[in-house]
């Protein structure tokens, strides 16, 4: 059947956010024991070793790609994979995992308009009022509910982190799909993983208050497991799964996807016995309105195609 390549797509996507969306809780706990950068370094260093050891093992041809198509890869890896990662886990530090999860969850209109900027093609009245609506949902949890400090830009400074992370994420998820095309998506993450892995390792070098070695040796056995548990999970097996979903679906398509983020990192953060207040639920449902009613309407207003007798 058609339909199985695309329901499996679905399948796998829907894993890979909960794999994301239970990484904001969990990497907000780890960083009460390292470093923002000690736990972004080692979950790109755990994430290439298993897919160097994977690309050993199936023994996977020489890719023969131009000195231009190399460049783009690494760039591309590195704004989008390290910028993100930087972002995020930076961010985590002075917000907490339920805000960060719901501006990530703006990733999907921002992918659509950077598509629109690149066909040049105008937004359509359906992308404005899911950006409206979603952006507003944001907002009320970012600010507390007093949207006047946006008047004073008092926002967190870890809401900002996220949101530039947010931004490169985007980026990565519209280019991802064009270099997807002629490159496989497991050698594509292992460069972005190296990538990454290089931009937070020069990082931690040029921050004499991180200590990436000495940091993970002096934490706890939980500590361990969740640095372990965000490499492998929430990088290895999550970043295989998106691009296996972009190249399926299309960047676009496979962007929506990241509505269920915020959902799975708030009953994470329930579980891990972390607040969660009405107002981050009530956050989570706007913006999930602001993404999905436009759909619904659009679904419902396609003519039903009637089979012939």
């Amino acid at each position: 059947m058609k339909s199985d390549p695309t329901m499996k797509a679905v399948i796998l996507l829907i894993i890979c956010t909960f794999f994301w969306g239970s990484c904001f809780p969990i990497g907000k706990q780890v960083l009460s024991e390292v470093h923002a950068l000690t736990l972004v370094f080692w979950r790109f260093v755990i994430a290439a070793a298993c897919l160097a050891v994977y690309l050993k093992l199936v023994r996977m041809p020489k890719l023969h790609l131009s000195i231009n198509q190399w460049l783009w890869i690494i760039l591309v890896s590195a704004v989008g994979i390290g910028g993100l990662n930087l972002g995020l886990f930076t961010g985590l530090a002075s917000t907490n995992a339920t805000n960060g999860s719901l501006i990530m969850a703006l990733s999907p209109l921002i992918t659509s308009l950077i598509a629109c900027v690149a066909l040049r093609t105008l937004p359509s009245f359906a992308q404005c009022f899911s950006l409206l609506v979603s952006l507003t949902g944001v907002l009320m949890v970012i600010t507390n509910g007093h949207l006047e400090t946006l008047f004073s830009m008092q926002i967190n400074h870890g809401d900002k982190l996220i949101f530039g992370g947010m931004l490169a994420w985007s980026f990565y998820t519209y280019f991802s799909q064009g270099i997807s095309r002629w490159m496989p998506v497991i050698p594509y993450t292992f460069i972005g993983m190296l990538s990454g892995a290089a931009v937070i390792g020069a990082l931690c070098l040029a921050s004499p208050e991180v200590h990436p070695f000495a940091e993970l040796v002096n934490s706890t056995a939980l500590g361990m497991a969740e640095v372990v548990y965000i490499g492998v999970f929430g990088t290895v097996a999550g970043y295989l799964l998106w691009l296996n979903g972009v190249r399926q679906l299309g960047s676009a398509n496979a962007s929506l996807f990241f509505n269920f983020v915020p959902i799975f990192s708030v009953l994470t953060s329930f579980m891990l016995g972390q607040a969660v207040t009405e107002l981050q639920l009530l956050g989570i449902i706007v913006v999930i309105a602001g993404l999905l009613l436009p759909r619904i309407v659009r679904f419902k207003r396609e003519p039903k195609v009637c089979p012939e007798s």
